[in-house]
C-alpha cells in the first residue's frame, strides 16, 4: 500500500539515502539507464527558484487510458495527471468560493442540484455537505478499487452513464457523511459541477482564465467524457513544467508574480487533515497528506501510473513525476524512490543539511 509518511521527514531530520556529488540529471539518467526507474517519463525537482533536476525519457504513453505508443517526452510534452487533476480542482474550488462564486464548504451538496428532485427528498442525502465531497466522505457506495479498465470500477461506470452527476448522487448510502473515507472520483465531478455552475464556465475554461493564464501556462488539454463534459476526476494534461508552477505557487502561499492565485486561506483549509485513509495518510480537500506533522509536513497529488507532485512549503521544495506505469498496483514505487533515493538527499544538499 502507499507509504509516503516518512519520505519529505527525512528532509528535516536527516536521510541515510546518498547520490553521487554530481548534476542529478545525470544521476537519474544513469538509473533509468540501468533500469532501476522502468516507466518513469519525466521528473523534476526544484527547492525554491532553483531546479535541481529536469530529466526527460521515451516511454509508451496514454491519453487517458487510449494508448498513443512510444513518446520522447520533452518539456513541451502534455501528459496526463490523472488523479493529479483532482487536486488541481480542489485549488478551483477554493478561487471559486473566493469569488463568491460557489456556496461555502457547510452547505448541503444535494441542494444544490434542485433538479433531482427524488434525491433531495432523501433526508439521508440532504446531511451531506460539500465538504464531505471534498474529503471523500461522502457515505455512499464507490469502488474504484477495480483496474480502470473495468466498467464496474465506479469512476468508469460513470462516465458510461447517460448523467454523470445523477450517477455520483444516487449510489446507495452506506452510513453517515463523515464517518469513513472512500476513494471517489464522482466527489471530484461533483464539486467541477458546482464551479462550472457558479462561473457559468465549463471547468477547463474557468481553470485557463483563473489559475493557468496567471500563472503563464498557455498549453493544457483538458480531456472530456462522452458526454462532452470535462472529466474533473482525472482529465487534466499538463506539461512537468508548468505542474511545477502550481507547485511552486502553492509553496509560495498562493502568490504568483505579485498576485494572490489560490487565497492563503483555502491552502490551510486544503491542508487541514480531516481524516486518515485506509493507506494511513491523511486527506485533506482533494490532497493527500502526510501523517506526520501538524501542519502536514508535506502535500500530494497522486495519480494512476505513478504521476506525482509533491510539495513541502515549510522548505519550498517540490517534485514532479509522470510516469506510465498504468494501471500497474505497485505504480507507486516509483515516484516514492525518486523522492527518498533522489529528491530528498538532493534538497538536502541544496539546503546545507549535510
Amino acid at each position: 500500500m502507499i507509504r509516503l509518511h516518512t519520505l519529505l521527514f527525512l528532509l528535516l531530520v536527516g536521510s541515510t539515502a546518498q547520490a553521487e556529488p554530481r548534476a542529478l540529471d545525470q544521476t537519474l539518467q544513469d538509473a533509468f539507464a540501468a533500469n532501476e526507474l522502468p516507466g518513469l517519463h519525466s521528473a523534476l525537482i526544484a527547492v525554491g527558484d532553483k531546479t535541481l533536476a529536469e530529466v526527460y525519457f521515451t516511454g509508451e504513453d496514454e491519453r487517458w487510458g487510449q494508448p498513443i505508443g512510444p513518446r520522447d517526452h520533452g518539456p513541451d510534452t502534455l501528459h496526463d495527471l490523472r488523479s493529479v487533476t483532482k487536486s488541481i480542482v480542489g485549488l478551483l474550488y477554493g478561487i471559486a468560493l473566493a469569488e463568491g462564486k460557489v456556496p461555502p464548504v457547510d452547505h448541503g451538496l444535494i441542494a444544490q442540484f434542485p433538479e433531482y428532485t427524488d434525491l433531495n427528498a432523501d433526508p439521508q442525502r440532504r446531511a451531506i455537505l460539500i465538504e464531505h465531497a471534498l474529503t471523500m466522505q461522502m457515505g455512499i457506495e464507490w469502488n474504484e478499487d477495480l483496474p480502470y479498465t473495468n466498467p464496474l470500477n465506479s469512476e468508469v461506470a460513470m462516465e458510461l452513464s447517460d448523467d454523470r452527476y445523477r450517477y455520483a448522487l444516487d449510489r446507495s448510502i452506506t452510513g453517515a457523511p463523515g464517518e469513513a473515507w472512500v476513494y471517489n472520483g464522482g466527489a471530484v465531478a461533483l464539486i467541477a459541477k458546482l464551479i462550472a455552475d457558479g462561473t457559468g464556465q465549463p471547468i477547463d475554461a474557468y481553470a485557463q482564465q483563473e489559475l493557468f493564464a496567471p500563472l503563464g501556462i498557455t498549453r493544457f488539454e483538458w480531456v472530456r467524457g462522452a458526454d462532452g463534459e470535462p472529466s474533473a476526476a482525472s482529465g487534466l494534461r499538463l506539461t512537468a513544467r508548468d505542474l511545477a508552477r502550481i507547485g511552486q505557487m502553492i509553496n509560495q502561499d498562493g502568490m504568483w508574480n505579485g498576485q494572490q492565485i489560490v487565497p492563503k486561506d483555502w491552502f490551510e483549509a486544503s491542508f487541514t487533515p480531516h481524516v486518515t485513509t485506509s493507506h494511513g495518510l491523511r486527506y485533506g480537500y482533494f490532497w493527500w497528506l502526510s501523517d506526520q506533522g501538524d501542519p502536514p509536513i508535506w502535500m500530494a497529488g497522486f495519480g494512476n501510473g505513478g504521476q506525482r507532485l509533491t510539495v513541502q512549503p515549510d522548505v519550498d521544495f517540490l517534485t514532479v513525476v509522470f510516469a506510465g506505469n498504468y494501471n500497474d498496483p505497485m505504480a507507486w514505487q516509483l515516484p516514492v524512490k525518486i523522492i527518498s533515493d533522489f529528491a530528498v538527499p538532493a534538497a538536502r544538499r541544496e539546503l546545507g543539511s549535510e
